[in-house]
């Protein structure tokens, strides 16, 4: 018989031009066939590192007519294309491209510039769909993050109104700033890109401007809030703006988006350096988000960030702080300070809360097999590991911040990116015990001589004891720390 005629109004009814028929990587064997992109930018990370010629593949892949929507949109998973992920892509492209040219001595230019040209129609589709106000503010839904909000951030609001997005925001930041990097690198022998780098770097700017001072008009409440030091979201309904006080992962986000500019990067490019010059000169309003420093010789060095000075501060004394985000095993993806002081709001005679819940979810939220709400998650430690590397690279050692927070203890961030990254590898090491955290309490894989050294690499960790918790083959994302023990260690 024919199909239904009620399937022409289902889940993925506009992408009729999708047609799958392709190796892709899995994120584990328990959804297989399921995808996610943003997933697998990250899976290409640790792909990049014995097969780089693959990881590039699945990164064009997801760009190509038959994958990406005529609109720009990449698709986000098999259950409902139209979702929408974090902006990854691009960086993933970068890092596998830094990657290959480490490996092989140089990069593949072909590569860079087919990426390149396809992410631009997926950054205007992020521009054009997700700035409701057009105002640099952007929002997103979930983003990844499932139910790390007080509300299914994806859903109708029972508030009414709309949220302005911390991460949204911060993660189109990182997306400019990547594409900046790009561009600059394929600038060094096409010039035609040095106008893209200077778009890209404006763009970023305008971004930066709005992600700490929408409340210049009056009307509107930053999505930083000076009186904790700290980034939310703001709930937008009709008797007004009200930040959204959840110490969570949407607050380090805005981590993510730096970038260095070398002395030498403008020599190279006047047009860019022209430009560049020009917008700094005459936007006086913008010019204090740009972090100069001298060099020797009297060079200018350019950091480009959400973060800087004294919010960079701000923000770490809360990641740091062993009371808040800091575990043992890596950051969390919700400060432990909730579990006194729950995040509740009443609508409607309806209580909704956040709580710090370091192992599986309590929430129906995304159907309740995923939680953002405590645990670790090997993705964003990552992220969160290189932006603290590059903020070191452009301060030089000289930014120190306590480790642990209230500890008297004083380290670079290069020192602290170190030490966070074996924290994180520790999860699947032996202890002094000859336990392996990742085995929680399974005394089978604990200690039977035929299962001791089966490691499974699970979706994400249990805050407080580094614990597999969630699907238990997730090799994909999980498998950065392959990256995380070439670079360091464990």
């Amino acid at each position: 018989p024919p199909p239904p005629p009620e399937r022409k109004h289902g889940r993925n009814r506009e992408w009729i031009h999708l047609y799958n028929d392709d190796v892709v990587s899995m994120p584990d064997k328990w959804e297989y066939p399921w995808y996610a992109a943003w997933d697998l930018a990250f899976h290409t990370i640790a792909l990049a590192l014995v097969d780089p010629e693959f990881a590039k593949e699945q990164l064009v892949l997801f760009l190509r007519e038959w994958y990406m929507h005529p609109n720009g949109q990449i698709p986000a998973y098999e259950w409902a294309f139209g979702d929408v992920n974090p902006p990854v892509h691009a960086w993933a492209a970068w890092r596998v491209y830094k990657i290959e040219k480490r490996i092989r001595g140089a990069g593949d230019r072909v590569f860079l510039e087919r990426v390149f040209q396809k992410l631009l129609l997926n950054f205007t589709w992020w521009v054009n769909r997700k700035d409701l106000e057009g105002k640099n503010v952007f929002q997103g839904g979930f983003l990844g993050l499932d139910n790390i909000g007080v509300f299914d951030r994806s859903a109708p609001l029972p508030t009414g109104g709309h949220i302005e997005q911390s991460d949204g925001t911060a993660w189109m930041g990182m997306y400019c700033l990547n594409m900046l990097a790009i561009a600059l690198e394929l600038a060094r022998e096409n010039p035609a890109y040095e106008d893209m780098a200077s778009k890209f770097f404006e763009h970023f700017m305008y971004i930066a401007h709005a992600m700490g001072h929408m409340g210049d008009n009056g009307d509107h409440v930053d999505l930083w809030n000076e009186e904790d030091g700290f980034f939310y979201d703001v709930l937008h309904t009709p008797d007004g703006a009200h930040p959204m006080k959840v110490r969570s992962l949407v607050g380090l986000v805005p981590l993510f988006s730096v970038q260095v500019i070398e002395p030498e990067d403008l020599a190279r490019l006047p047009r860019f350096e022209r430009r560049m010059r020009w917008f700094l000169d005459n936007r006086e309003d913008l010019c204090h988000l740009v972090t100069r420093q001298l060099t020797r010789d009297g060079q200018k060095r350019r950091l480009l960030s959400l973060v800087s000075g004294e919010r960079l501060q701000r923000v770490l004394s809360y990641m740091l702080d062993e009371s808040e985000f800091l575990s043992p095993h890596g950051i969390r993806a919700l400060s432990r300070h909730h579990r006194e002081h729950p995040y509740v709001v009443h609508v409607n005679g309806q209580e909704h809360r956040v709580d710090y819940e370091p192992a599986e979810s309590s929430t129906g939220l995304f159907g309740g097999n995923s939680n953002w709400r405590g645990p670790i998650w090997f993705p964003m430690n990552f992220l969160l590991i290189e932006s603290l590397q590059r903020f070191d690279h452009f301060f030089r050692g000289d930014f120190k911040v306590e480790f642990p927070t209230g500890s008297g203890r004083s380290m670079t961030l290069w020192e602290v990116a170190a030490e966070l990254s074996r924290r994180l590898t520790r999860i699947f090491l032996r202890d002094a015990d000859g336990r392996r955290p990742v085995h929680g309490g399974s005394e089978l894989f604990q200690t039977d001589p035929h299962w001791r050294d089966l490691l499974l690499f699970y979706e994400y960790f249990h805050g407080d004891n580094g614990a597999g918790i969630g699907a238990s083959h997730q090799t994909g994302w999980t498998g950065v720390v392959a990256k995380l023990l070439q670079q360091s260690g464990g």
